[in-house]
């Protein structure tokens, strides 16, 4: 009888525990994410148990593992990663009346599957010395004869080129956009290289007059601890194309979440989810990590409000996921590296 009493004491124990825990994969490895697991655990007792993968590793390890999976959330950045993971079927959907009053329909899968949590600019960096911001206004100018042999990009295996030039598919339609990722490749001062603070030093070295980046590469430059990379920024100067009365707005694109399909503990990942979503975990965001809070209720980092208020492209970042494969070939066709 004292045997059983134990025995069913351990069981309860062990399920108690369980519901007390969230295991989160995560792309981002970033101080500010850490913090707010901090936060989230102190505020609910939950534990929360991080593993971090890069990219790819994060989501073939939640493949693999199946209905096994130990994973609760996705954490990982661009929507294409995100839809890629809604369309191999290793997340669900959610529903939360809070997720979806803060996340703007644009931001968020329609029926739940993933939800962005802070959002970046793609916009032209330029040489202030070369380049003025009146010669500047769309992202398809880029591709005009007056920039030949001026323009430096990423190579054509980056997500978030792969996404913009998604959006813009999704707008325009292949055969257009090959035109004008064939311009673009024409007027490359070098071969793409990788990241985009190696488009920051290319156009601050003068081995090009203007590049396309996403904000949060500057903005950590700027603010960085080395002096030689902040006199990088000396120069460079922020263009946020496509704005016109006309036109779409400038491209953005976002880091997200989603509660995997097999997840053992989904109520305590939507708490953790409407969490990072609150004005207190955003306010974090926006003043640690360079990037533009999703909640509307919260300012952007002083920094990045010195650039200027932009209009932002409304294109629902399922797009960016649902047009990848034609953006991989278009970048085939024209040998964007």
């Amino acid at each position: 009888m004292i045997l059983k009493l134990i025995i069913g004491a351990l069981i309860l124990f062990s399920s108690l525990n369980a519901s007390n825990v969230l295991n989160v994969y995560s792309h981002r490895n970033y101080y500010a994410d850490k913090q707010l697991f901090e936060m989230f655990e102190k505020e609910t007792g939950i534990k929360i148990n991080l593993t971090e993968l890069d990219s790819s590793e994060v989501l073939t390890e939640i493949q693999s593992d199946g209905e096994d999976t130990d994973a609760d959330v996705l954490i990982t950045v661009d929507a294409g990663r995100l839809v890629y993971a809604q369309y191999n079927n290793l997340l669900q959907p959610v529903t939360s009346e809070k997720l979806e009053k803060i996340v703007p329909s644009h931001l968020r899968q329609k029926k739940g599957y993933w939800y962005g949590l802070t959002k970046r600019a793609r916009v032209i960096a330029y040489n202030k010395k070369k380049v003025s911001p009146s010669q500047l206004s769309t992202y398809k100018d880029l591709a005009t004869q007056k920039w030949a042999k001026k323009v430096v990009v990423g190579k054509s295996t980056e997500m978030y080129n792969m996404s913009l030039l998604a959006a813009l598919i999704a707008y325009e339609g292949e055969e257009e956009i090959t035109k004008w990722a064939k311009g673009i490749v024409g007027n490359l001062a070098r071969s793409p290289l990788e990241g985009d603070t190696n488009q920051i030093k290319s156009i601050s070295y003068n081995r090009g007059n203007l590049a396309i980046i996403n904000t949060y590469y500057l903005a950590k430059l700027m603010n960085s601890k080395k002096p030689h990379e902040v006199e990088l920024t000396d120069d460079i100067g922020i263009f946020f194309p496509d704005q016109g009365k006309n036109e779409r707005g400038t491209h953005i694109n976002i880091s997200g979440m989603g509660v995997v399909k097999y997840s053992k503990n989904k109520e305590n990942a939507i708490k953790f989810m409407e969490f990072m979503l609150s004005s207190k975990a955003q306010k974090i965001y926006a003043e640690a990590s360079y990037e533009y809070p999703i909640n509307e209720t919260v300012e952007p980092l002083e920094l990045l409000k010195s650039w200027g208020d932009f209009k932002e492209d409304k294109i629902n970042m399922e797009y960016l996921g649902y047009y990848n494969h034609k953006a991989v070939e278009v970048f085939k066709k024209v040998k964007w590296k």
